[in-house]
């Protein structure tokens, strides 16, 4: 069992196959997912991993966040969760920032997000109710529920009675969606299907529980290599008039005969 990741939801697009195929996905952002700190079985009776993701700014940390942020080495996040893991291999040493290639093409992944938020909303709507009938003896009251009561006994609304309220922000996991594509140099995971949430929600991106993982996936995560130069980042070029100068002066200079003198030509020079 390892980590998951904290990602950021970005939008959709769609990738095209070798065949031509374009599949719809959704693009995920890691933005400075690091591992935070441990839980491990001596101390809080179980395995974990804390991450982060997002820059916060200090003003919106609490200063035992800050300080929990100081210990580890790493920066203020603007997010932080959990992961259990099985055994204390499964912890990425503090401060490690995971990669997109944590997840590999193919894989099957668990998304946990909130669903998007609808505000205050009506039973047909919430609930998809058929609605009161539309022609005689209702008035002007034809998207109401009805009746929601008993007789005296119980006398009252049970309850979880489908009623009008709140719609939508509630927690929920969609299982089993397929990674199409990862790019660890902008960090970026492409899922295909929709993922709960509104865009620039926070995600939680776990293997699948229900399908087993394959074999070649990195463990105990993929950890980002930050004194490795980036791929796409030019060397650095001498000045061709610096190498030039340094040329010259490595060359050394041709020796120059000196002119031969004639002596009778000096001799009638002094006469006259």
């Amino acid at each position: 069992m390892r980590t998951g990741v904290i990602a950021k939801k970005v939008g959709m697009t769609r990738l095209f196959q070798e065949d031509g195929r374009h599949v719809p996905v959704t693009v995920l952002a890691l933005e400075d997912c690091q591992v935070v700190s441990h839980r491990t079985a001596d101390t809080d009776g179980y395995f974990a991993v804390q991450l982060g993701a997002g820059e916060a700014k200090s003003k919106n940390v609490a200063k035992p966040q800050r300080e929990h942020f100081g210990k580890a080495g790493v920066g203020l996040k603007m997010r932080v969760a959990e992961f259990r893991v099985e055994n204390e291999e499964g912890l990425p040493p503090v401060g490690a920032l995971i990669s997109a290639d944590h997840f590999v093409a193919g894989q099957k992944v668990d998304i946990t997000g909130h669903t998007q938020g609808k505000g205050f909303a009506g039973a047909m709507k919430r609930w998809g109710f058929g609605g009161l009938r539309a022609t005689h003896g209702v008035s002007i009251s034809h998207r109401s529920h009805g009746s929601t009561g008993n007789r005296q006994d119980p006398g009252r609304v049970f309850k979880g009675k489908k009623m009008a309220g709140h719609m939508g922000d509630r927690q929920r996991t969609q299982m089993n969606l397929e990674v199409v594509r990862t790019d660890a140099t902008r960090g970026l995971i492409f899922v295909k299907g929709s993922v709960p949430g509104s865009k620039n929600g926070w995600l939680m991106v776990r293997d699948a529980v229900k399908i087993a993982a394959a074999d070649d996936l990195p463990f105990p995560a993929a950890i980002v290599d930050t004194a490795a130069p980036l791929a796409d980042e030019p060397a650095a070029e001498t000045p061709v008039e610096e190498t030039a100068v340094e040329a010259v002066a490595d060359t050394p200079a041709a020796e120059t005969p000196a002119p031969e003198v004639d002596a009778s030509a000096s001799d009638e020079n002094k006469e006259g």
